[in-house]
This record gives C-alpha cells, structure tokens and sequence, in this order.
C-alpha cells in the first residue's frame, strides 16, 4: 500500500468508519457469534486484587489501546498551552473556552430534559456521554465545510480540544467500574507515577519509552485497581515529558516545524504511536459499535439529541455571550459560521462510544445508547449541506 493511499485512509477517518460499519453488519446479522468473538478470553485470565478478568479483544481495545489514543490527546492539550498553542495567551482562548462550556452544559441539560420527559431515570448516567467531540472526525468535516485555512477551524479544534479534556476528568471522577466501588488509596500509585515522571523530566530523559514503561505502568496499575478506568493512564504522565518550546497548532501538516521535524520527547511519542492509533481505531470500532438496530431506546434519542441540539445551540450561545461582554470571536469568523461549528462539534462518535460502554452495565441500555453516538456521524452530511445552503465561504 502506498504512502498516498495509506494517508488517503487515515485523513478521512476510514479504519474508524470501516470498524464501526463492520460491527453493526456483524452484530446484527450474527449478534451471538459477535458477542463471543469480542468478549471471549485469548490467551487466559488476569487477576488484579485477586479478580478474574479475561484478556478479551474488548478489553485489550479498551483497557490497553485506548491509553494510547488518550495519551495523544494528552499530548494535544499540553502542547496547546505552550506558546503559540491554542490556549496561549489565555485571552485568546477566552471566547472559544465560552464555547466549550456550552459545549459540554448544553449536551447535559439536554440529556436530563430529555430524560425528565421520558420518565426514563434509568437512562440518568448517561449524561457524560454527549460532552466530548470526536477531534479527527470534527477537523476533517471542518476542512470539507470551511477549508483548511478558515478560522473556524482552529476555533473548533481548540473547543474540540478543551471539551476532550473535560470529558477525560468526567470519565475519571464519575465513570469508574460500576461493579466496584472506588478504592482511592490505590490512587497513590498513580501520584508515585506522576512523581516518578516530573523526577524523570528533571533529569532530563529524552526518550519517551521509560516514561511509559516506569510511569505509565504505575499509573495504569493504580487506576484499575482503584476501580477507575485505566484508559486515562498516560494522561497523567504525558504532560511530563518534555515538550518543543513552542506550538505549530493541532494536526500541524508534513514540513520545517511538524512533528516530522521535532524531536522533543512529546512529538516523538505522538510520531511513533499516531499512524498505529489510526489504524487501531479500526479494531476500537470493531469492538465497541457492535449494537442490533433493535437496541434502539430512550438512551438513543438522548445522546443523540445531546450531541445534534445540546452542541449546537450550547456553543452558540455561550460564544455568543463571550463575544457580548467583549472577547470577541476570531477574525473573520461570524455567527453563521460559529452556528455551523457548534454543529459540527456533535460530532462525537468515539468519545461518545466509548463513554457509553462505561456509563452502563446493562447491555440494552449500553447498546441503546451506543447507537444515539452512532447516529451522532448523521451529523456530517447535515453539516455539509448546511454549509452549501448558508453559502459558507471556503478558505484554502
């Protein structure tokens, strides 16, 4: 395979895509033989504090490969408070940071409304599913909707960005494992790994693997036997590693400046683990999108919603506010535009997928709700008709 087809699949997200497509064939023509397939143990059993658990596919994609994707987030947001990164100066984040705290209020107030009217309480913890945006996929709508060098963009990657963050400490403080409950003394683990890694960075370690192997093990290990999710590991250790004296932006592009071109501990990590992360979105889908179209519900409708009305009018609004009391928006970016970005943000597929794999243990309600962040890549196409129909302008 060629390096242009290869990077041809990665932009337009098609490993994630064709996973997601995959599962729901699958699980709906052979639902039993896709549940074995995912769930079943491959080479035995694990026993952190003396519990069973079998090393499933589910759970190597989860509980494994997800480290990596929110390591890289991770590293995303820390580089974007460096100079020149997107929360640096502070103030000229304000405006889009409005956005974002619309963007996560909006989705929840949408959620319980839509819970309240229902009368389906037991639906209720789902709320954190709808928050966070699906970065990849955002930007690259974006780019299709506005072209590459619109403001907009970067306003919606910076709000995309801030959101995940938001969305990694509702994931931390309130989805650990329902059928534990938390041990926060195992937490400590998590503290020495942190400590283990800013005791690391002073000495000035450059290569990134004794911050995975030393810190990230001790912070993985600490989370799961806390009974939080051990996804997050390397968020706690990848704001250690040292990091380029300044930012190029999210997704900066192939050349002098790039990550092709740094070699700073941070750029390293993301150089070497970004491409299998891409295509290991393939088997993150595979996993976890595998719902019947039966298992629509009450959940579907509330995530969905969340995302397609709670996003849109949310970042609106708030954006809009900021810009009223005197943080205005970016130059040349107007409210059609910023209307068209709270849009797009709902986009929130595997974010919202895997959130709704922890907020719920029961399997109707898990794969109810697992649809609603389905139905949420609906809002692509919308977006890009919308965009035609408001005559958006591009910028290339």
């Amino acid at each position: 395979m060629t390096r242009k087809v290869m990077d041809t699949l990665l932009e337009f997200s098609l490993p994630l895509i064709g996973g997601v497509v995959l599962a729901v064939i699958w699980a709906n023509l052979d639902p039993e033989g896709y549940h074995h397939i995912m769930d079943m143990s491959l080479v035995g059993n694990w026993y952190p504090l003396g519990e069973s658990h079998p090393i499933s596919f589910h759970w190597i994609m989860n509980d494994l490969f997800m480290v990596l994707f929110f390591g890289i987030a991770a590293k995303e947001i820390t580089e974007s408070c460096l100079p020149g990164g997107a929360l640096n100066p502070p103030r000229k984040a304000i405006n889009p940071l409005f956005g974002t705290v619309g963007g996560v209020a909006g989705p929840v107030l949408v959620y319980f409304a839509y819970t309240a009217w229902s009368g389906s309480e037991e639906i209720a913890n789902g709320w954190g599913i709808p928050t966070a945006t699906d970065i990849a996929l955002a930007w690259l709508v974006a780019k299709m909707v506005f072209g590459k060098s619109h403001p907009a963009v970067s306003f919606l990657l910076l709000l995309a960005v801030a959101d995940d963050g938001i969305g990694l400490g509702i994931i931390a403080i309130f989805y650990g494992d329902p059928n534990n409950p938390a041990a926060p003394g195992f937490l400590l683990l998590v503290a020495a790994g942190m400590a283990l890694a800013f005791a690391m960075r002073k000495k000035k370690i450059q290569s990134f693997w004794p911050y995975l192997v030393g810190p990230g093990i001790l912070s993985w290990l600490g989370l799961i036997m806390a009974h939080l999710h051990p996804a997050l590991a390397l968020v706690f250790v990848v704001p250690f590693m040292p990091g380029p004296p300044s930012d190029d932006g999210l997704f900066a592009e192939d050349g002098e400046g790039s990550i092709e071109h740094k070699h700073d501990t941070l750029n390293s990590f993301e150089h070497y683990f970004k491409l299998p992360v891409d295509i290991g979105l393939f088997g993150f889908g595979l996993a976890n999108a595998g719902v019947a179209f039966s298992s629509v519900g009450h959940a579907t409708w509330a995530v969905f919603f969340g995302l397609l009305v709670g996003k849109t009018i949310g970042i609106f609004g708030f954006s809009t506010l900021g810009h009223l009391l005197g943080f205005s928006l970016p130059k040349g970016m107007d409210f059609k535009g910023l209307l068209l970005t709270g849009l797009i943000a709902g986009l929130g597929l595997t974010v919202a997928l895997f959130v709704a794999g922890v907020a719920f243990t029961e399997p109707t309600i898990q794969g109810a709700a697992k649809m609603g962040a389905l139905l949420s890549a609906g809002i692509a196409p919308f977006a890009i008709m919308a965009g035609v129909a408001l005559r958006i302008k591009k910028i290339h």
